[in-house]
């Protein structure tokens, strides 16, 4: 609560200068559409072995905007990769929405979500609860709720990082810094939570240079989506039926 009531006795002074850069910006931004494609698939399919069953629930990127299918995003990409590093099947899902809050999202894809069994569970939020202003606990109550209910459905559970907003191109370079600012606050709130319920918090690992980043300059592209799941990949903790 601290640092928010701090980052609001920064913010405040500089809104006469952010405010018309977010309408501006809001007003003239290039809007991509979420990927095509059913969500859901399998990757690895050569290998042997029981598939494992991985989720993912989640804002644009879960939703795969910056590419024209969900095999290129996020969801496709880390199953390759997951399914690369245990030379094992890996059957994943996407509940995904352009635009959601982590609250949103409790109340409109957790029941997707939790439709059927899974093994590893990532949630991926922030960039819209950062930009929506969301306090604390309308950031973190929603999250702990699809936590717990992913992890008292048998899943290994993981948050993916807030992203680093202060480097996406597309905003002005004040704005990003005030958001930015911000979302790294929600991101050590989210740590904190991890830490409580027991689950992962794995950082974003993608050099947001403009080859990692989609027209927009907001999402990643096709080799941004492939760099953040391989990083992913590499932190996440498996389930002991994975290993």
């Amino acid at each position: 609560m601290r640092r928010i009531a701090l980052w609001w006795l920064l913010a405040l002074p500089l809104l006469p200068l952010i405010v018309p850069q977010a309408l501006y910006t809001r007003r003239t931004a290039l809007r991509l559409p979420p990927a095509a494609g059913l969500p859901y698939g399998e990757a690895g399919q050569d290998f042997a072995g029981q598939p494992l069953r991985l989720l993912l629930v989640g804002e644009s990127t879960v939703a795969g905007v910056g590419v024209d299918n969900l095999q290129a995003a996020l969801p496709g990409q880390l199953a390759e990769a997951l399914a690369q590093r245990l030379r094992r099947p890996v059957q994943w899902r996407a509940c995904g929405e352009n635009g959601i809050t982590a609250g949103q999202a409790s109340q409109r894809l957790l029941p997707e979500a939790l439709g059927e069994p899974v093994d590893l569970a990532l949630l991926v939020f922030g960039v819209n609860d950062t930009t929506g202003l969301s306090s604390l606990q309308q950031w973190q109550k929603p999250l702990q709720l699809m936590a717990q209910l992913l992890v008292d459905g048998g899943a290994q559970v993981a948050f993916s990082a807030v992203p680093p907003l202060q480097h996406f191109r597309a905003l002005p370079w004040l704005l990003r810094q005030v958001l930015g600012a911000r979302g790294r606050i929600l991101d050590r709130s989210l740590e904190k939570l991890a830490d409580e319920l027991g689950v992962q918090h794995c950082a974003v690992q993608l050099e947001f240079a403009r080859d990692y980043l989609a027209a927009d300059g907001y999402h990643p592209s096709g080799l941004g989506y492939r760099v953040w799941a391989e990083g992913l990949a590499a932190q996440l903790t498996l389930p002991r039926s994975a290993l």
